[in-house]
C-alpha cells in the first residue's frame, strides 16, 4: 500500500469518528428544547423528546477556568456565565480565573466542601487537576470536563471538547481546494506551543489533509499563542521562505502579531487561513482587506455547553432529540471553515482578540 493511500485511509477513518461526534454536538446545540409539534400525540415513554428548558430543581454549579488573558479564554468564561443566566434553575458560582494549578485545585476543593451539585471545569492542566476531579466525583458531584482532558475516565461524568485534529483537517482541506491543482505550491504553518498535545493534533490533522491532495508543509515555525510570539515567529518564517502560496496560522490571537509581521515585510503573494475564529479576523475576511481568506473555528462555547450538560445530568435528563436516556459521555464540537461566503453566519458568535 502506498504511503499516500495509507494516509488517506487513516484520515478518513479519523474523520468518520469526527462525523459521529459532530452529530452529537449538533444535537446538543439544538436539542435542549423539544422539536415535537404541539398537536402531535407523542407517548411519554422514556427516550421521547422533552422540554428540557422547563424550570426544574435548582442546580448549584461551580465553574473554574484559567485566567482570561487570551481572547478565546475570556469568551469561554463569558459564554458560561451567559448560559447560566438563561436558566432560572441554575445557581452558578464562578471561581476567579487562574493559571496557578494549585490555586485551581484549591478552588475545586472549596466547591467540594460547599457541596455543589456540579462542577464545570476547564483545567489549566488536565493531568494536574485529575485527582481533585476524581475526589469531586467520589463525593457525588457531577464533573463536566471542558477542552483540556483529564487523564482518568473516573474524573468526569462528561467531557466537552473542541476538535484540534479536525481544525488541522479543515484548514488543510480548504488549502487543498485552493491549491490542489498545483503540486509545487508552497504551504507554510505557524503553530502554537509545540509541546502541547493540542498543537500536535492540529499539525497532524493539517499534514494528513494536505497529503490527501499531494501537498505538504514546506515551512513551519511555532509561536506561543501570543501577539508578540506570533509576530516573531512569522518574521522568522518570512525571512526563511522567499515564496509562499498559503499559510495556516493556528491561533487568531497570535495572528494579530502574524499579520503585523506580514505587513512589515510587505508580503502579499499568499493567502492566510486563521485558527479559532476571532471577530477581528472574521471582520477582515468580510472586508477583504488583508491576506486573510478564511479561519477555522475552535468554538468558544465549550464551557457554555458544559453548563447545559451539568444541568441536564443533575436533573436526570438527556439531550433533546437523542433516544438515549442520559447525556453522552463525550461531545466533540465541529471545526468549520469561515470564508467570505459564510462569515455573517459565524460573526455573532466570534470572540474579540
Amino acid at each position: 500500500m502506498s504511503a499516500r493511500l495509507s494516509a488517506r485511509r487513516t484520515l478518513r477513518q479519523r474523520m468518520t469518528v469526527l462525523t459521529v461526534a459532530t452529530a452529537a454536538s449538533a444535537l446538543l446545540v439544538t436539542g435542549c428544547t423539544s422539536n415535537t409539534p404541539e398537536d402531535e400525540d407523542v407517548s411519554a415513554d422514556a427516550g421521547t423528546a422533552s422540554d428540557n428548558d422547563a424550570t426544574g430543581d435548582t442546580v448549584v454549579i461551580g465553574f473554574s477556568a484559567p485566567a482570561a488573558d487570551h481572547g478565546w479564554m475570556a469568551a469561554i468564561s463569558a459564554a458560561a456565565v451567559e448560559e447560566a443566566e438563561r436558566h432560572e434553575d441554575v445557581d452558578l458560582r464562578v471561581a476567579e480565573g487562574t493559571n496557578d494549578v494549585n490555586q485551581q485545585i484549591s478552588q475545586i476543593e472549596t466547591f467540594i466542601n460547599d457541596g455543589v451539585d456540579a462542577i464545570v471545569m476547564l483545567p489549566y492542566d488536565g493531568a494536574a487537576l485529575t485527582q481533585v476531579a476524581i475526589e469531586a466525583m467520589e463525593a457525588g458531584i457531577v464533573v463536566i470536563n471542558v477542552d483540556r482532558e483529564f487523564t482518568s475516565p473516573f474524573a468526569a461524568r462528561a467531557t466537552v471538547l473542541g476538535d484540534n485534529y479536525g481544525m488541522g483537517v479543515s484548514a488543510g482541506t480548504y488549502i487543498c481546494e485552493q491549491l490542489g491543482d498545483d503540486p509545487d505550491a508552497v504551504v507554510a504553518e505557524i503553530a502554537g506551543i509545540d509541546s502541547l498535545p493540542l498543537t500536535q493534533d492540529r499539525s497532524e490533522g493539517f499534514s494528513d489533509a494536505l497529503s490527501d491532495c499531494g501537498l505538504d508543509v514546506d515551512n513551519r515555525v511555532a509561536a506561543d499563542f501570543t501577539v508578540q510570539g506570533g509576530e516573531q515567529a512569522a518574521a522568522n518564517l518570512l525571512q526563511a521562505a522567499p515564496q509562499i502560496d498559503a499559510i495556516w496560522n493556528h491561533d487568531d490571537d497570535q495572528g494579530v502579531g502574524v499579520l503585523a509581521a506580514i505587513e512589515n515585510a510587505g508580503r502579499d503573494e499568499f493567502f492566510m487561513v486563521g485558527g479559532a475564529g476571532s471577530a477581528n479576523v472574521m471582520r477582515s475576511i468580510q472586508a477583504d482587506d488583508s491576506v486573510l481568506q478564511a479561519t477555522v473555528v475552535y468554538p468558544a462555547t465549550q464551557a457554555a455547553d458544559g453548563i447545559k450538560l451539568a444541568r441536564l445530568v443533575v436533573q436526570d435528563k438527556s439531550v433533546g432529540d437523542l433516544t438515549s436516556l442520559s447525556v453522552p459521555r463525550t461531545v466533540q464540537l465541529f471545526a468549520p471553515v469561515v470564508t467570505a461566503d459564510n462569515v455573517e453566519q459565524y460573526l455573532s458568535t466570534a470572540f474579540e482578540s
